[in-house]
């Protein structure tokens, strides 16, 4: 026994106590291969899963750090059992690979003859498997190199994709430090060089921390024509400026795939909306993969990737991915998929250490908790169970605590966020403040962004669609006042949108509105996990004590 911060259970889970000293270093050395499940007060508990650990070994970790990490820092002897299974399961990565033979295209290679004779009787395998070459290699049929890899993945043999990549066709790209005079950061430039030396991946780096700038580096490792996939038109043209204002590109050279423009120029910047809009059924727009010989293919916030999307890439086997999030939780659990089919994570930095570097801004997390009146808990209580969140998320209680948020921090650029287009209409009249949501024309979003920008309008009232791949550096208030149920990933996008550092070195601040003893308070708590893995600790207060000094230090900070 030692006075470790960890303690390794059997069953795979992790306990990780906070107050220890070494706590800090412990969770830096198991986030390459534990997700947080639990994050209360004093002991975090995080599990260690097959996915977890492959995307380590692909990564270039290897089993000898996992057992390391848990001896250096476990309170009581680790369970040998379970280093076995880790050593067992992360030597499971690899043991088959897809190679490439000029004499018969892609091929399946086995270091493990078993496996391969296993993986060969699988009914959904068998298919997309033509003759064999020798006893341990096996033709695939070219077409279905993603697809197999996501089958092989669901079998737990993942492959390793050693296929290669066509060059597509060439672009000149390089990135223009001169003309408005910026430097690459160290760990932008290792993210990209991660990216690029794998092939294909996923970039896993904060809202905020540049990962636009990023793409602009693969781009130009790329030199080719590149499609980047993003949320929202308002997020493609944020990348048009910034490729623009970072590279040689211009503004001939990128086009817009949205749904108000189809332009398809060597750099296309297309919507997910517009690539999975049926007309008769059909996903006509999934043409744009096929449309020019891509060099890359770039897929921002590749955590909300849809399902048509995941089908399309399936073919997209032998051109280059590269997938940037700020978190790799989905909400629908195909982490497996975007591990397939974009590749498995090439570099991933802790928000912590990202703004202890001076990068990202500070930022403060609080829970508001609510107390509802008699009547709206009367109503939640007698309500459907599908109407349920929605009567507790909009109370109109809530009002009157944003109200008070807000005056808290005058003048200061403050978001405030919902779900409920009701409830941001009466809040958006009640600070007489703007509203964008999903009917905004984009010519109004981009007007309303630019005046919060510059300071003309110091409060906006915004929905989901400022969730994702919008900048606005200055903001540093957000309250949210609904979200999608207990949606961990939207909890990262809506604090991410006040880590662009301040121009005076300031603090964010991150108010959660949760109505108590409701569903409200049940969701905040499963949406706040991926941030408490992050680093970042909520602090609860009271509705009725908002006025008084308990919330954030003095309205001045």
């Amino acid at each position: 026994m030692s006075d470790g911060p960890l303690i390794v259970q059997s069953d795979k889970t992790l306990l990780l106590e906070i107050d220890h000293e070494l706590a800090a270093e412990a969770r830096a050395a198991i986030a390459p291969f534990a997700e947080l499940e639990r994050a209360p007060e004093h002991v975090h508990t995080y599990r260690v899963t097959p996915l977890a650990l492959w995307n380590a070994r692909a990564a270039g970790h290897d089993a000898e750090q996992v057992v390391d990490a848990f001896v250096r820092y476990s309170r009581y002897a680790v369970p040998q059992p379970l280093l076995v299974d880790i050593v067992d399961t992360m030597a499971r990565y690899g043991r088959l690979q897809l190679v490439k033979s000029p004499a018969h295209g892609l091929l399946l290679v086995s270091l493990d003859r078993a496996v391969l004779t296993e993986v060969m009787r699988h009914k959904k395998i068998r298919p997309m498997l033509g003759e064999m070459i020798d006893a341990d290699t096996v033709i695939v049929h070219g077409s279905e190199r993603g697809r197999l890899k996501q089958e092989l993945l669901k079998v737990g043999w993942p492959a390793e994709d050693l296929a290669g990549y066509v060059d597509g066709e060439a672009h000149p790209i390089t990135l223009d430090f001169q003309t408005n005079p910026w430097e690459l950061r160290d760990y932008q430039e290792m993210a990209a060089g991660s990216f690029w030396d794998g092939g294909s991946g996923v970039i896993v780096l904060p809202c905020g921390a540049g990962k636009t700038m990023v793409g602009a580096a693969a781009m130009a490792k790329a030199g080719a024509t590149t499609l980047i996939l993003v949320t929202n038109t308002v997020a493609g043209r944020q990348w048009k400026r910034e490729l623009i204002a970072r590279t040689s590109l211009t503004e001939e050279e990128i086009g817009e795939y949205s749904g108000e423009r189809k332009e398809v120029r060597p750099v296309t910047i297309a919507t997910y909306q517009v690539i999975t809009r049926r007309t008769k059924g059909e996903y006509k727009h999934l043409e744009l993969f096929d449309s020019r010989d891509w060099g890359l293919v770039i897929y921002d916030e590749v955590h909300l990737l849809p399902a048509p999307v995941f089908r399309m890439t399936a073919d997209l086997q032998s051109r280059r991915r590269l997938g940037l999030t700020a978190t790799l939780v989905r909400e629908d659990g195909r982490e497996g998929d975007v591990f397939s089919l974009i590749g498995p994570k090439r570099y991933d930095a802790p928000w912590k250490d990202i703004e202890a570097q001076g990068w990202i801004a500070p930022a403060e997390c609080i829970e508001v908790r609510v107390t509802l009146t008699e009547n709206e808990r009367m109503i939640y209580a007698t309500s459907e169970p599908e109407n349920r969140y929605k009567h507790c998320a909009t109370a109109r209680t809530k009002v009157a605590v944003v109200e008070a948020i807000v005056a808290r921090h005058p003048g200061a650029p403050t978001l405030v966020i919902g779900a409920y287009l009701d409830q941001l209409e009466e809040l958006g009249a009640d600070l007489d403040a703007p509203v964008i949501q999903g009917s905004t024309r984009n010519k109004e979003r981009e007007e309303l962004f630019d005046k919060f920008r510059r300071g003309e309008i110091s409060t906006l009232v915004v929905s989901k669609v400022a969730n994702f791949s919008i900048d606005l550096p200055e903001a540093s208030v957000a309250i949210q006042v609904s979200g999608t149920f207990g949606s961990r990933q939207e909890e990262a996008q809506r604090l991410g949108r006040l880590l662009r550092p301040k121009h005076d070195g300031g603090q964010a601040h991150f108010y959660s509105v949760v109505a108590r003893d409701t569903l409200d308070s049940e969701y905040a708590a499963h949406r706040q996990r991926f941030l408490a893995e992050q680093g970042y600790a909520y602090r609860i207060v009271d509705a009725d004590d908002l006025l008084g000094p308990a919330i954030g230090g003095s309205a001045a900070e």
